[in-house]
């Protein structure tokens, strides 16, 4: 029963890449480290450091984000609109699509790393 609830839950959600991420597992760096994959979808857990910015980026599906390690973003359009973003440990969030020919990069301006889980759906 529970893998087909886990089914469930990852066929309905979508997300985009993140662009801009050292994929190593470097201590101290910003970086990805893919959880699964298969032909169906794609999980990765990100550690956000400390004055280490995602590079401009973009989603072009909805995703959920999990709260790893929570803690607050600065996300900065390319227009230079800013706004911020808040993962609360343990807890999940729903972010849709940006809309086209947007680009954003996230900032941690904390002391702490940040961590989630990114579900993304092929």
């Amino acid at each position: 029963m529970w893998k087909n609830v886990l089914s469930l839950f990852i066929c309905i959600f979508c997300a985009g890449h993140l662009h801009g991420v050292d994929e190593s597992k470097g201590c101290g760096k910003t970086h990805r480290v893919l959880q699964f994959e298969n032909e169906h979808v794609k999980v990765w857990k990100t550690v956000i450091m400390p004055d280490q910015p995602l590079n401009m980026h973009r989603h072009d599906c909805s995703r959920v984000v999990v709260g790893l390690k929570g803690g607050s973003l600065t996300k900065i359009e390319k227009s230079g609109e800013q706004s911020e973003l808040i993962f609360e440990t343990g807890k999940a969030y729903w972010l849709t699509e940006d809309p086209p020919g947007t680009l954003h990069a996230d900032i941690n301006e904390s002391e702490e790393p940040i961590e989630v889980m990114v579900i993304e759906l092929k």
